[in-house]
């Protein structure tokens, strides 16, 4: 036990005339170690697209609500009044009429 500590601490298990079988180990490991970091990454920077395309949707919503509040008050009869006047206009007293036509085949 204490003889395989020391090879591998000293490395003689890298040199040997078997060590083709650690060497193929050893490369496989790190290319695992390899992918396993690269795909971390790759799901970091996931994380933080949707993230950033979240806090997008939830200002765009905002400006959305912002924007139909804003319609909402320009649509109101006294708004339309007050904007008329401005304009020299009057409000009628009498109340508009439908015009219905028949129908003639």
């Amino acid at each position: 036990m204490k003889k395989s500590i020391y090879s591998i601490l000293r490395g003689t298990f890298l040199i040997s005339d078997d060590s083709f079988k650690n060497w193929r180990v050893i490369l496989f490991i790190s290319g695992l170690a390899i992918i396993m970091i690269a795909s971390a990454h790759s799901a970091d920077k996931k994380v933080f697209e949707i993230s950033r395309l979240s806090n997008e949707a939830k200002e765009l919503r905002s400006a959305f609500m912002d924007g139909r509040s804003k319609l909402m008050r320009l649509k109101m009869e006294s708004t339309i009044e007050k904007k008329v006047v401005e304009k020299g206009l009057e409000i009628s007293e009498v109340p508009p009429k439908k015009i219905r036509i028949k129908r003639q085949e």
